[in-house]
């Protein structure tokens, strides 16, 4: 693998309540300028992300129901759609956890498929975050499908905000329940470049992380 070809796995991220627009802006400058598949920020940036990375390939990510993922599914919609009308091209928005440990399945899906219709509407993808520290094996099987089913893009592990982030057994977990032609993104805790193999070689097709920069610079091909 090339150095750019890693880079092309990597989503380089800010999130941090407490991160600013100076701290958003350069993220996407560092995407743009390493290449990097997303550079995901975030809500209130979205406008300054698109014109940063206009006609770099960067897609501009962005978060909805973060990081708890328990807002009323019209709520979480209506988030998609001002981050699409804004310019986000990729939402990673946060399953229902309460939902889906209450048992209801027909609220998760409710949620999923409003967040990825309004996504759609604007021509973006949709990657949900499953916050698999606070799941069982059963529970993430069970969401993952869901997901599949209601036309998510990519599950992910995690938000990075839970006890836990991204491990190699959850990224083949997923991989395995959404089969070939879903995306599987790690993120959470996943700051250098062995971190990041591990994800890929277990199936993971997208890494969220904080030190982009960091890992395409310590990277040798």
């Amino acid at each position: 693998m090339t150095r750019a070809e890693f880079a092309k796995y990597l989503d380089h991220t800010v999130l941090k309540p407490d991160s600013t627009r100076r701290d958003a802006r350069r993220v996407c400058e560092e995407a743009k300028a390493n290449g990097f598949a997303a550079a995901c920020i975030l809500p209130a940036w979205v406008a300054d992300a698109a014109d940063i990375l206009e006609g770099s390939g960067v897609a501009v990510c962005t978060v909805v129901g973060f990081p708890h993922g328990n807002a009323p599914a019209q709520a979480k919609a209506a988030e998609t759609a001002i981050a699409v009308a804004d310019g986000a091209t990729e939402i990673d928005t946060v399953l229902n956890v309460s939902a889906l440990k209450s048992g209801s399945d027909l609220l998760v899906m409710e949620d999923l498929e409003a967040v990825v219709e309004a996504a759609e509407l604007g021509g973006a993808l949709v990657k949900v975050i499953l916050e698999c520290a606070l799941l069982t094996d059963d529970e993430k099987r069970r969401a993952a499908r869901m997901c599949v089913e209601a036309g998510a893009a990519f599950v992910k592990t995690s938000t990075g905000f839970a006890s836990s982030g991204a491990t190699a057994d959850d990224v083949r977990l997923l991989r395995a329940a959404v089969g070939p032609d879903v995306g599987v993104k790690a993120a959470g805790g996943i700051r250098t470049v062995e971190d990041a193999l591990a994800m890929i070689e277990a199936g993971a097709n997208r890494v969220g992380t904080s030190a982009g920069v960091a890992l395409v610079e310590a990277f040798r091909e």
